[in-house]
């Protein structure tokens, strides 16, 4: 492998999840620098001597992403030795969620453009991005199972339609209505607000919202 760098250097790459018209999307760059014109890549970039993973993962998701405020969590080291042709870089993986309604995607004028793209159909990936994107469903799907972790990817009222809804396109298979909602609203993470749904025909369904939305172990499925 040809190289540029002498050494090996540390750089955070962060997955952005959201769901957009009851698909899982992924916030990409369009690149158009070599070696990778064209393509499309993951918000991220070197780790700074003076900064930590973290802050460096926040602060390119914020810098070429324009997302802050947003759940986060650290997913997987990536470090095959031919990942970037440039030279011999680590990536420390990251998996955010958000609301597309609550985003403004920009970036900087090093990129040709930002778009959410659905991640059943990917475009052309540099790096080993592809894989990054793969690993970051994988650890959200798994997290479905023994986590309040959907609390991110709704909004703050929602239905338990909805709930279901959400938790279903995720995973994709269905789940019996009735078991469901038993489960879930044993488990106290869920409330009645009050309000109900506006701007339907029949009965108005009650609203709910999470009790914390604070990430925290339950077994929910």
């Amino acid at each position: 492998m040809a190289t540029s760098l002498p050494y090996s250097i540390v750089a955070t790459d962060v997955v952005i999840f959201s769901l957009i018209e009851n698909r899982l999307h992924v916030l990409l760059l369009e690149l158009k620098e070599d070696p990778f014109v064209g393509m499309c890549a993951l918000p991220g970039g070197l780790v700074q001597s003076t900064e930590t993973i973290d802050a460096s993962a926040k602060r390119h998701l914020k810098e070429k992403a324009g997302v802050s405020n947003n759940y986060m969590e650290q997913l997987y080291t990536f470090g095959e030795v031919d990942r970037d042709p440039r030279g011999r870089v680590i990536s420390v993986a990251y998996m955010a969620l958000v609301l597309e309604t609550q985003t403004n995607p920009q970036t900087i004028d090093r990129y040709a453009g930002i778009s959410w793209y659905p991640v059943s159909k990917l475009p052309s990936l540099a790096y080993d991005h592809a894989q990054i994107i793969v690993v970051a469903r994988e650890r959200l799907v798994s997290k479905l199972g023994y986590s309040n972790i959907i609390f991110a990817l709704l909004p703050q009222e929602f239905t338990l339609t909805q709930l279901q809804d959400t938790y279903e396109l995720l995973l994709e298979e269905p789940l019996d209505k009735r078991n469901f909602r038993k489960k879930v609203l044993s488990l106290d993470i869920i409330e009645k607000t009050g309000n109900v749904e506006e701007g339907v025909k029949n009965r108005p369904a009650a609203m709910y919202s999470f009790t914390s939305r604070v990430l925290k172990q339950v077994n929910i499925l």
